[in-house]
């Protein structure tokens, strides 16, 4: 019955309320003058998703801000819970496993999936070869280290990749126990899945280049790389941008993969895990928010980076 309920409200209401403030919003301009119509408008339009920035982000931000200036107990700290996390060797190997997911696997994603999707689009299994490398996004992250947990396992007979090197002569190796061997090879876990996006977004991008501008450049005598670094990946860059930023993300906030094969052992850990771990296993909620504020920091320049790319973007229109 509430699910029932919920639906009803869900496909009904929602429309309903939306329709409602349109009509409200019109019956009070109209009431306005023609100048004054002009100015209001789209402060009135804008106003709905100004409410929900503020419900579901700014005041969840300030909220957990707030939280990280108080410990377990309920005491006002300061910023002790951040000055604990430093002090703490542990995390600065937290922030070097986010660098290396930083870097490794935003950098393999972006190149790998450029590359493929220059390559898939000279095949004639075009379409066959872009679903195969995409199947692995379907995935959940969760099903995905269960999937690469057995890829690593020691025992050879379980063990998809000991099994092939020890076909060749070379001891079974603990893959996952070994920093920073590791987190390397959980970063190839997640370069599996998230290459598919990345190709499919940059194919995209690459099918809106004229095909003339191309065949122009290779009659006029430039090589296949000069047409590739000179034109295409020029005209690619505001979709690379793109692609990375989304990947640097994904990269920021991994927690899945590191949940489900190391658990966080073995040096694992990144800022993601950190923040389950000071909040479900420790019961420490202000730990936990000083390092929800440590990833909203680290992210924080990222979007601005973008915003400017934007702004930079609209400008040249």
């Amino acid at each position: 019955m509430d699910t029932l309920l919920t639906a009803i409200v869900v496909v009904v209401g929602v429309p309903a309320v939306v329709c409602g403030y349109i009509i409200a919003t019109e019956w009070v301009i109209r009431g306005f003058s023609g100048s004054a119509k002009a100015r209001i408008r789209p402060w009135l339009w804008v106003l709905p998703a100004f409410l929900f920035l503020t419900i579901f982000l700014i005041y969840p931000t300030i909220r957990t801000f707030i939280n990280s200036l108080f410990d377990r107990t309920g005491e006002f700290v300061g910023i002790q819970n951040y000055a604990d996390l430093f002090a703490a060797g542990e995390f600065y190997q937290v922030l070097l496993n986010n660098a290396l997911w930083l870097v490794l696997f935003t950098g393999i994603v972006v190149i790998l999936g450029l590359v493929i999707a220059v390559l898939a689009d000279r095949v004639r299994y075009e379409t066959l070869a872009k679903a195969v490398i995409f199947i692995p996004m379907a995935i959940s992250f969760v099903a995905a280290g269960v999937i690469w947990s057995f890829m690593y396992h020691i025992n050879p007979s379980i063990g998809t990749v000991n099994a092939g090197i020890t076909a060749v002569g070379i001891e079974p190796q603990a893959w996952i126990q070994e920093w920073p061997r590791n987190t390397i090879m959980l970063i190839i876990v997640g370069i599996w899945m998230w290459v598919g996006f990345a190709m499919v977004i940059l194919s995209a991008g690459l099918k809106g280049i004229s095909t003339e501008l191309l065949e122009a450049a290779r009659i006029d005598g430039a090589t296949e790389l000069q047409v590739f670094f000179r034109i295409i990946l020029p005209l690619l860059a505001p979709t690379i941008a793109v692609v990375a930023t989304t990947v640097v993300i994904t990269a920021l906030k991994t927690f899945d993969i590191i949940y489900v094969m190391t658990g966080g052992l073995y040096d694992t850990s990144v800022i993601g895990f950190e923040f389950y771990r000071e909040q479900f296993t420790n019961r420490d909620p202000g730990a936990a928010a000083a390092v929800a504020i440590i990833l909203l920091i680290a992210i924080v320049p990222i979007m601005l980076v973008n915003i400017r790319r934007f702004q930079v973007q609209e400008a040249q229109r």
